[in-house]
């Protein structure tokens, strides 16, 4: 009569590697959770002072002054803008929660122009990313 020997992973062996990986997953989520809105804060901030600050410095370069909305950075404007060499974006500038990058020109906190995104809450506060300082931004 042949024996076979089975060579498998007990229940207990199993269980205590569920156990080890959901302590490990307990350790490392917490440190991470945090990291999705810093990440979103970083990229506005990064398309307010290049990108989009970019395109408006090279349309004013060509036009001699900064366009009245950022949809003249896509479109020729039908008067004003005689040495428009564009598009200056490739497409309409969004932050990283969705909504449309606030832009006035003059600015108010700037000469030139304020370009901002209003942050996580939609709304007029100090989680905005703002193109001038935050203390400007306190004051206002």
């Amino acid at each position: 009569m042949k024996t076979y020997s089975k060579k498998a992973f007990t229940l207990v062996e199993l269980m205590l590697v569920v156990v080890i990986i959901g302590i490990l997953v307990a350790m490392v989520v917490p440190r991470l959770a945090g990291r999705s809105e810093q990440a979103k804060a970083a990229a506005a901030k990064a398309d307010i002072e290049s990108s989009i600050a970019l395109g408006l410095d090279m349309f004013e370069l060509d036009n001699g002054s900064y366009p009245d909305s950022l949809d003249a950075l896509l479109a020729k404007p039908s008067s004003g803008a005689d040495n428009w060499h564009g598009p200056y974006l490739k497409k309409k500038p969004v932050d990283p929660w969705g909504r449309g990058y606030m832009y006035k020109r003059p600015g108010i906190h700037n000469s030139d122009y304020d370009l901002y995104s209003l942050g996580p809450d939609g709304s007029e506060s100090a989680d905005d990313i703002v193109n001038w300082s935050n203390d400007a931004k306190q004051a206002k």
